[in-house]
């Protein structure tokens, strides 16, 4: 995320906010100053000046009211409550809509090199003929290969938002091509990978949920063949949520009209109960939903509403365990503040929220109605709730937060140094490297056994050490990686995206899963 400073008019305008509220108090008889609100005000007033006077460097006002006081104030909360700076407020709308200004692609960063991944259809990075494998060189007249990784992160964040020269290196070539861009708003699909993962069983990962999602997700099926197919992997893995009503609109494509989604509770907030929508159709294909510890929030509300209703087999690992509901208020200077407002329950009347010891949410699992005797002093190991909860068939389901797998799947854990290899972008160079000296790849390519040694002499002539008892046992992970690489760069990273979806273990057992829905899902 961009490092954004927030302009200081917006600084003195709450600034002078708080130094008023304070005067006010003190001109207040003595019932008046026993306000909670006016005697804090007070307070922070007093500390305020106390540091602006006396402090050994000058403050930096930014810094001390938004970082220091809003940013510390809402901290004390619970994580998700957040100031939102102006840039970062207009973000958080460009993702609801699902538009962000850029030029559309999707690019490879390491130090002192640029390659192209992905240039979306329609955007300006594709009408400009930019495209996969293209390495870009120049941007306005800076040299790529002249900066630190740090400087480079910086220019490619502030070229996104104004027209741009690139110099752009295309596969095969060795001289630049001087391309002009403007950045237009681009669709950002939160439905980012759609396939046929075998005859008959769709794939569809959606890695958010925004306005669109529902849209995305019922047209993603139909062009795998609609009421044709025989099932549907659905993968929330590394979903970290989004918007409730999306989860819900995308839940109403699978479960029948007006069937109990969740319900939202908070102090302040009236109950809402969310049902799901009528549609003009309604998929009821057998489905497995993968999720992983970092499903979250409104990935989580379509998970646990399809586990419930008995209408999908969840596998893989826990999930997150968000269940509040962020409720956004813009404040002055377009900027926002995002509080904790209330918390989602599920059908069965469970809570999505996994208690958060030491916050406002120490016992969020408890219902609201949890008598005092369950809450008992901060800092404790919180109660268990005791109630029991079940699905429509009666399938007992956990409470404490996230959804429980009906089928617990473990996901791939890379050892240290395949880690250190990948994140330093090793493999993509070697497959650029490799894509410079041979011919073109066909789709069904697999690297053969002499690629890996190759590898491993380019990884040593780097100056990586190789250990043995790493190398044997990451071979069929590198040759995975590699195909993966090579697709992104021929192909696009739609493409290697699949690839590198069938290669994973976690995603290979969820697929076998479904001879066994109807005997799981009926098991009482």
């Amino acid at each position: 995320m961009v490092a954004l400073r927030v302009p200081s008019k917006c600084v003195a305008f709450i600034t002078l906010s708080v130094l008023l509220i304070a005067a006010g108090a003190f001109g207040q008889n003595s019932e008046a100053s026993t306000d909670p609100v006016s005697a804090e005000a007070l307070r922070f007033s007093a500390v305020y000046s106390a540091l602006e006077q006396h402090y050994m460097e000058p403050m930096d006002p930014d810094h001390a009211v938004f970082d220091g006081g809003i940013r510390g104030m809402l901290s004390a909360l619970d994580p998700f409550c957040a100031f939102l700076d102006r840039d970062q407020f207009e973000l958080m709308k460009q993702q609801a809509r699902g538009e962000a200004l850029g030029f559309g692609s999707v690019l490879y960063v390491t130090p002192g090199k640029v390659v192209v991944l992905q240039a979306a259809q329609g955007s300006p990075s594709a009408r400009a003929g930019v495209g996969p494998g293209d390495e870009i060189v120049e941007i306005n007249g800076q040299r790529i290969a002249r900066l630190d990784f740090q400087s480079l992160v910086d220019l490619l964040k502030r070229s996104r938002s104004q027209p741009v020269r690139l110099g752009v290196i295309h596969p095969g070539k060795v001289v630049a091509v001087d391309l002009d861009l403007k950045p237009a708003e681009v669709a950002l699909p939160s439905v980012d990978k759609v396939f046929l993962w075998s005859d008959g069983i769709a794939y569809v990962h959606i890695s958010g949920f925004e306005g669109k999602t529902p849209q995305e997700v019922a047209e993603g099926l139909d062009h795998l063949g609609g009421s044709r197919l025989k099932g549907l992997l659905l993968d929330l893995r590394d979903n970290h949520g989004g918007m409730v009503e999306s989860a819900v609109g995308t839940a109403s494509i699978f479960l029948k009209p007006d069937t109990l989604v969740l319900t939202t509770r908070g102090r302040s907030m009236p109950e809402k109960v969310y049902h799901s929508a009528q549609l003009s159709t309604n998929c009821d294909l057998p489905i497995v939903v993968l999720v992983n510890g970092s499903t979250a929030s409104a990935a989580e509300v379509l998970a646990a509403a399809l586990q419930e209703h008995d209408r999908a087999l969840i596998a893989g690992e826990p999930t997150f365990g968000k269940g509040v509901i962020q409720a956004v208020t813009e404040l002055s200077e377009q900027t926002g503040l995002a509080l904790t407002a209330g918390q989602y329950f599920t059908p069965s009347g469970r809570s999505i929220q996994r208690p958060l010891p030491g916050t406002a949410l120490t016992f969020a699992s408890l219902d609201n109605a949890a008598t005092p005797q369950a809450k008992v002093a901060a800092g404790t190991d919180p109660p268990a709730d005791p109630r029991t909860f079940h699905t429509d068939d009666a399938r007992p389901v956990t409470a404490g937060g996230g959804v429980t797998p009906d089928v617990p799947v473990p996901g791939l854990t890379l050892d240290p140094w395949l880690t250190f290899v990948t994140q330093r972008g090793y493999l993509t160079n070697f497959a650029e490297a490799y894509l410079s000296t041979h011919t073109r790849i066909s789709d069904s390519f697999e690297p053969p056994p002499e690629m890996l040694g190759a590898l491993k002499d380019a990884l040593q002539r780097n100056g990586v050490r190789v250990p043995d008892e790493y190398w044997s046992e990451d071979q069929d992970y590198l040759r995975l990686r590699l195909k993966v690489e090579l697709t992104n760069l021929v192909f696009g990273l739609a493409k290697g995206d699949e690839v590198e979806t069938k290669g994973d273990p976690q995603a290979q057992q969820a697929a076998k899963l479904f001879p066994r829905i109807p005997a799981i899902l009926k098991t009482k």
